[in-house]
């Protein structure tokens, strides 16, 4: 038969997993009577764990937010669960500027796993292997982020200190319609008051935001995660590159994704089959040109370089080459 404590332990575990629970169910789960469940509850209160009473029909215990993080209780899937997660999160960089809150709250599980969940547990970090490499770019500060994801909640501006990739540092005001991570990194994307024009920020680069009076009525079509993906393929570089090319959106997003090229569907010419001739028009900026060529030969699509000329010269050059190659013995 479990001990008073065990009981105590299972009634938290019983309340962390939501809503409220009535006196006859958690005693029913518990095997005792209901005196002892409220007498359970009192212990809990003494610990500091934030049980409150529901009064009525439907009334019973649930826990409430406290001042601190009671003791959480996990089973063994919601512990490898969130041990996996962690591990994701520093692989992906989309974690806070306390590079050590997610060791140590891995360290606080491993320690009380029990010893047949943390072999296993070991083994399959042991033998995990990743395609990419982890995440080493600046991460954001906690508050600021935080920060930031209130102001988007109740739609209220927020004061930022922005350091751009220049160095250059200014003060804006931020109307923001979300975060989106992306790539490892945070950003967060909205209308920069000073200019009147949306703008995408990374949130490592503020060094601190404070939100102010007011409010703002967001866009309708607001999408942060396609703005953020178009204003990556709109951001000024030295090339602004134009094609056309003869298939389906879903072949050229394959290698020219969202984040990277803009896409806009063609009407057929007069007396042309819209089904056979399907060209879209494609927008990309680029620093380079030279892994161009390569991505246009992946796509093995028919295609039109409207400019700049120096993208032909560069693919007529590939294509010589390849020739070349093929035909030596």
């Amino acid at each position: 038969m479990p001990r008073p404590t065990g009981r105590v332990l299972t009634l938290l575990e019983l309340l962390q997993s939501g809503g409220t629970r009535t006196v006859a169910e958690l005693a029913d789960r518990l095997g005792v009577e209901g005196r002892t469940v409220r007498r359970y509850v009192d212990q809990l209160i003494d610990l500091d764990v934030p049980v409150e009473s529901v009064r009525g029909r439907y009334g019973g215990y649930r826990l409430a937010p406290g001042y601190r993080l009671p003791p959480l209780m996990f089973s063994d899937d919601e512990a490898l669960a969130v041990l996996l997660g962690l591990v994701a999160g520093r692989r992906a960089g989309l974690t806070t500027t306390q590079h050590t809150a997610s060791e140590t709250a891995s360290a606080k599980i491993r320690r009380v796993l029990p010893r047949h969940i943390a072999r296993r547990l070991d083994t399959l970090l042991d033998t995990l292997a990743f395609t990419d490499r982890p995440g080493e770019s600046d991460t954001p500060d906690a508050e600021v982020l935080l920060t930031v994801a209130d102001a988007v909640r109740h739609r209220r501006p927020v004061s930022i200190r922005y350091t751009d990739r220049d160095g250059r540092r200014t003060e804006r005001t931020l109307h923001a319609y979300g975060i989106v991570a992306h790539a490892g990194r945070w950003y967060v994307t909205g209308r920069d008051a000073r200019i009147g024009e949306d703008r995408t920020f990374r949130l490592d680069r503020i060094a601190d935001a404070r939100t102010l009076p007011g409010s703002f009525e967001a866009p309708e079509d607001t999408d942060p995660a396609q703005r953020v993906l178009s204003g990556f393929a709109t951001a000024g570089y030295r090339h602004e590159v134009t094609l056309r090319i003869h298939g389906t959106a879903g072949q050229i997003r394959a290698r020219l994704p969202a984040g990277v090229a803009i896409l806009e569907e063609l009407t057929p010419a007069a007396g042309q089959d819209g089904a056979t001739e399907r060209w879209l028009r494609v927008e990309l900026r680029a620093e380079r040109l030279d892994w161009l060529p390569g991505v246009l030969a992946s796509l093995d699509r028919p295609f039109v370089i409207e400019r700049p000329e120096e993208l032909r010269d560069l693919v007529v050059a590939l294509a010589d080459r390849l020739a070349s190659h093929a035909r030596q013995a």
